[in-house]
């Protein structure tokens, strides 16, 4: 879309509400209007898909608080009468509006003093759409770039992430050029300010009434030229380094998280602070033990005479021991909690152990257990360990 076109919009018209509206009331009002003139309950009906293009392209203003804001404060530039075309009529040139003298370049950020503490109209319409950047600071400063963020995975063992670990992390990454220190130019050189731009990384395109801003071609926005380019990184300020960095793991992080080096990122240039390089932590699973949030999980398992008679089990932790009781009559599957012998975080928190009972079948009984069994089996006989069942297969037969 064109300034132009931008500004001949009257999106609170198009939605049917005030200027002052609240964002309920425009949310209330587009989900209104985009229902009732949704392709897929008008087909066919080119004059609904047009309002529901409308309104969704209004919407898309006013229900960002940005947006809305750098819109009003161009309807209340334009619609004043300062350009002496109202919101939708710019003269060519410099037009005179009431009070006579109206220069363009003001609004446009070319003359001395900006109207209306604008940096630019196609600065404010390129913030509106996404483009953000404007231009260089007065005086023509060079605009600084800040580096990109990294990503990088390490994998660690179950009870380094329970317990928190210290591990050296090598990486090969973009680093600032260790020969030109970051400035692109060969030693005992310098850059210069760029002929175009004149240092401000910028250069300024006119469309009839309207001017644009946009990263000079000729020092690509940086507003230097490298006239003897560095031999290490050919111009850029920026080399491949290999680089040794230690990584604080801290306790009771989980599988998947990540933990932010503010700095350790890409170098930023012109100046600008380098990104963040961000470690996304593995855990190998244990053998023995599992993980629920800041709980520890085990799994124990037992024979069937010691959930019967009860009993006194010894039940490992990451770094020690517990007795459990086991009280007689306790099912398989039951879950018993040892207070605060789970996982430990930084902030203070404290787990629980969690011990599942499992009862374990032999696979080969022998003669004298056997025998016992039987006995055993004898002396149960008149007990019904599934009465629902037994009662619902009766319930069927008859």
């Amino acid at each position: 879309m064109s300034a132009r076109e931008w500004l001949d919009k009257d999106f609170y018209r198009e939605l049917g509400v005030s200027s002052d509206a609240s964002t309920d009331e425009i949310k209330k009002a587009y989900r209104k209007l985009a229902r009732e003139n949704h392709p897929d309950a008008n087909p066919g009906n080119a004059e609904a898909e047009k309002k529901f293009k409308a309104v969704s392209e209004a919407y898309g203003v006013l229900s960002d608080p940005d947006k809305r804001k750098e819109y009003d404060e161009a309807r209340a530039l334009f619609g004043s009468g300062r350009t002496g075309g109202g919101f939708g009529g710019f003269p060519g040139g410099g037009g005179a509006g009431p009070g006579g003298g109206f220069d363009l370049g003001d609004i446009f950020g070319q003359g001395g003093t900006q109207a209306g503490g604008f940096g630019g109209l196609g600065d404010m319409l390129g913030n509106l759409f996404g483009r953000r950047g404007g231009a260089g600071a007065a005086g023509g400063a060079q605009r600084g770039q800040r580096g990109s963020d990294v990503e990088t995975d390490v994998r660690i063992d179950f009870s380094e992430a329970v317990k928190g670990a210290t591990l050296p992390l090598r990486l090969s990454s973009p680093a600032t050029c260790g020969t030109c220190g970051g400035n692109g130019a060969r030693p005992g050189t310098s850059p210069r300010t760029c002929s175009v731009c004149l240092g401000s990384g910028l250069v300024t395109r006119n469309q009839g009434a309207f001017a644009f801003s946009e990263p000079c071609p000729e020092c690509r926005g940086r507003g230097q030229q490298i006239v003897d380019p560095c031999p290490e990184c050919s111009g850029e300020g920026v080399s491949t380094r290999t680089r040794t960095l230690t990584v604080r793991i801290p306790p009771g992080v989980d599988n998947g998280q990540k933990i932010r080096l503010a700095g350790q990122g890409e170098p930023g240039r012109g100046g600008a602070p380098a990104g963040d390089l961000f470690v996304r932590v593995h855990v190998k699973p244990d053998d023995v033990f599992g993980r629920s949030g800041n709980d520890l999980t085990i799994t124990v398992p037992v024979e069937f005479t010691e959930l019967a008679l009860g009993t006194t089990l010894s039940v490992p932790t990451l770094d020690s021991k517990v007795s459990v009781r086991v009280p007689a009559g306790t099912a398989s599957g039951r879950v018993l909690r040892v207070r605060g012998k789970g996982i430990a975080k930084r902030d203070g928190s404290q787990g629980d152990l969690l011990v599942t009972l499992q009862v374990v079948v032999p696979a080969k009984v022998e003669d004298d257990a056997r025998a016992a069994l039987e006995k055993y089996a004898d002396a149960v006989a008149q007990h019904d360990p599934r009465p629902e069942i037994t009662a619902l297969l009766r319930d069927r037969g008859a």
